[in-house]
């Protein structure tokens, strides 16, 4: 592997800045041609209860374009449509690479998941003042369990 070095890391962002993206597993059903463009191939990708068009930049990146059909993938699924070459795009391959100049790859799930399902963060439970949501489906967790004192063998939520 050629030797590489690592971009900076970005000025930090509240969480509100990840919570905003949308992005899911989809099944890249077919890859197409665009016409009017020496890059772009037109992806339809299935998220369970909808397909959709996206457009990506693959084409000079790969001998075979049309290797990743039937692969699982990560989208951004919540941007604007765009118009690029006469074609609508409704969202973005997430991908590894393109950002350093190495070649991308996909970003995939370790293992096959529903389509549809979405990616993100697990909040960390933080020492003291960490607020957990009824949604956040802890209980299955065990996190109804966590509290802030030592009176049981279970994580207190302080730091050691």
């Amino acid at each position: 592997m050629a030797e590489f070095t690592p971009a900076a890391v970005k000025p930090a962002v509240g969480i509100e800045a990840i919570e905003a993206l949308d992005i899911r597993v989809g099944t890249i059903e077919r890859v197409e041609e665009v016409p009017r463009s020496d890059k772009l191939m037109k992806l339809t990708v299935n998220f369970g209860d909808h397909s959709r068009t996206i457009l990506a930049g693959i084409k000079k990146e790969r001998e075979n374009p049309r290797e990743i059909e039937g692969r699982q993938a990560l989208f951004v699924v919540n941007l604007e449509p765009r118009k690029i070459a006469g074609e609508i795009s409704a969202g973005m391959l997430f991908d590894i690479g393109y950002a350093d100049g190495v070649t991308p790859v996909l970003s995939v799930p370790e293992r096959p998941v529903p389509n549809g399902t979405r990616a993100g963060y697990r909040p960390a439970l933080m020492a003291r003042g960490s607020s957990i949501r009824p949604n956040d489906d802890t209980k299955s967790r065990g996190a109804d369990r966590i509290r802030g004192d030592s009176s049981t063998s279970e994580y207190s939520g302080r730091e050691p």
